[in-house]
């Protein structure tokens, strides 16, 4: 009797194993995720390179509208397309998904990989001059050898190194040099990339 009993219970652990299996088989066909239907327009992310069935990467593809009306009235031509053929899918490839709000609406793409500075975006700061200056004390041009009440001229070695004028003439001479390479900068935040897919079949979602 214990043994018929053990048989009977065996018995039914593997028919439950094997209804188990059924619905799981059943359930990914009908594009459920993590035991629930997804929801039509859902994306997920994945960390294999394939879209499962009843998904598309999310590459900015365009589809039919006629194949694929559930989907085109959710997303409308948001993503792209002429809306009367086509319509197109969110393009995720490279970029990063950030929450629609005032500032950037739903579908709006922004941002870029690179950037360039430009004036008013560095901060102010100050360039180093090199500045030589010259100036002719006494004016060549009336030489004397009487110190008194006259100005040195620009050559000692004259034999008349005075001059009863002077010249109030300044040379400045100023270099600055460029620096800098004139690149854009990397303008990416550290990022893993993963599969982004998108469900093309499911449930409807509701707005109550």
């Amino acid at each position: 009797m214990n043994n018929r009993r053990d048989f009977i219970k065996k018995g039914g652990l593997l028919l439950g194993a094997l209804a188990l299996s059924t619905n799981k088989a059943f359930a990914i066909g009908n594009n459920v995720l993590g035991g629930t239907e997804a929801f039509i327009g859902e994306i997920c992310i994945f960390s294999f390179s394939f879209a499962p069935k009843n998904w598309m990467s999310c590459n900015g593809q365009l589809l039919s509208i006629k194949q694929n009306q559930a989907l085109f009235a959710l997303l409308g031509i948001r993503y792209g397309g002429d809306g009367v053929n086509t319509f197109a899918l969110p393009n995720l490839q490279g970029r990063a998904p950030m929450h629609f709000s005032q500032l950037s609406d739903l579908g709006n793409t922004g941002g870029s990989a690179t950037h360039q500075l430009s004036i008013n975006e560095i901060p102010i700061h100050n360039h180093g001059v090199t500045t030589s200056a010259k100036k002719n004390i006494g004016n060549p041009n009336f030489l004397t050898d009487n110190p008194v009440n006259n100005y040195l001229v620009d050559n000692p070695n004259a034999s008349k190194q005075y001059s009863d004028s002077y010249d109030e003439e300044i040379e400045l001479i100023s270099n600055v040099t460029n620096v800098g390479g004139n690149q854009p900068h990397n303008n990416m935040q550290p990022y893993l990339a993963l599969n982004f897919c998108i469900a093309l079949y499911g449930i409807f979602p509701s707005r109550n």
